[in-house]
């Protein structure tokens, strides 16, 4: 299967953007849905027609939860060509690991004008994007930014249907370089007020609050998610004191290497507050009253994205710029090792080094010239 048409969209209002959705996995198809039921033209895209033959079927994706409504799609393709060609603001909804593999995909296809956004961009997200387009010789003149976080905390719970647990109150979002943000904001706030701006992208990868959380409680609740395939509540019920000790020392490690970067990043204790609105004394309080995190299951495996993305693509990136910058990250080197020997992989050989993000051996003012400017010298 190449193409898969559905029925386009009629009298779309004509100040709306055209936005093309890249990755229909749970995250990809609530944001489809989703924007869909605003009224946008949306165009979907997955590498394989497995995942998208509900949709099909459907017509579109049924959203429950925080939105309710159904999501009317103008065009399903495993072609990104087509996808690409027909859309002015592209989501990049994939896991971050695969951000390579999309770049290269996406370009011989960019055009000068388009907008590219990661969501979220993780660590080095659009250093990396930005790399690998131009190792592909891609030549277009695209605005590429990054969110700090995914906007929606949702599951796929059916063919074509998704639940929006939460839509996140503010979502920080930078391009690169920085110049080009507030176009970028200025776009997606039509869709998504939540979405603000942020200094530059080494604010939104050094506020990569789900390489802060995710590897810590999946490693450290590995006996239990293998003995109950992921029967219990991952936030309510696998954050306990201890583990919350974990992520707070891997917070400290995250700050100190942004702080030498000349970047003040947000601590964990109050990103909770600032996306949800969850208070407390610590991060194990904070946490705890997080009404968000009710009812998230953990996952079914330890062969999941919280430590086969999140690794290679958060702690990795973190780890190795702390090694170039001088800054010491021993927790984050001592479950990057753990997760390594669980999944018999080299993350440091597959994970986002600095020499992937195409910054290898620079100094910090030659990064922040590069990233707030635009200065590739």
């Amino acid at each position: 299967m190449h193409r898969i048409p559905i029925k386009p969209i009629r009298r779309r209002p004509r100040d709306k953007k055209t936005y093309a959705v890249i990755g229909a996995g749970h995250g990809g198809q609530a944001m489809a849905g989703h924007l869909a039921i605003k009224g946008y033209e949306v165009r979907l895209y997955n590498r394989t027609p497995e995942r998208v033959e509900p949709v099909v079927a459907r017509g579109g994706v049924l959203v429950d939860g925080e939105v309710r409504g159904f999501g009317r799609l103008a065009l399903v393709s495993t072609d990104i060509e087509e996808v690409l060609s027909g859309s002015e603001v592209v989501m990049v909804v994939v896991p971050a690991h695969a951000h390579a593999s999309v770049a290269a995909k996406c370009a011989p296809h960019l055009r000068d004008g388009q907008i590219v956004v990661l969501n979220p961009g993780r660590t080095g997200g659009a250093l990396e994007f930005r790399n690998v387009l131009r190792a592909n010789g891609c030549k277009a003149d695209i605005i590429l930014a990054e969110a700090q976080t995914f906007i929606y905390a949702s599951r796929s719970v059916g063919p074509a249907q998704s639940r929006i647990f939460r839509i996140k109150n503010t979502v920080p979002v930078a391009a690169l370089p920085a110049t080009d943000t507030p176009k970028v904001v200025e776009v997606l706030q039509r869709a998504y007020p939540q979405f603000v701006p942020a200094e530059s992208v080494l604010r939104t990868s050094m506020d990569n609050i789900g390489a802060v959380f995710h590897p810590v409680i999946t490693l450290m609740n590995a006996g239990w998610i293998e003995s109950t395939m992921g029967e219990f509540e991952y936030y309510a019920q696998g954050v306990t004191p201890s583990v919350a000790a974990i992520l707070e020392a891997v917070d400290r490690e995250r700050m100190a290497v942004a702080k030498a970067l000349g970047v003040k990043a947000v601590s964990a204790l109050d990103w909770l507050d600032m996306a949800y609105g969850a208070l407390g004394e610590n991060l194990y309080e904070a946490m705890k009253n997080n009404e968000a995190y009710q009812g998230i299951k953990a996952p079914p495996t330890l062969r999941h994205r919280y430590l086969l993305e999140d690794i290679p693509t958060g702690l990795v990136p973190m780890a190795s710029l702390g090694k170039m910058l001088g800054i010491d990250t021993p927790t984050h080197d001592c479950l990057i090792h753990l997760a390594g020997r669980i999944h018999q992989v080299d993350f440091w050989a597959c994970g986002r080094t600095v020499d992937k993000l195409g910054i290898a051996g620079w100094s910090v003012e030659r990064i922040r010239r590069y990233v707030y400017g635009g200065d590739d010298a």
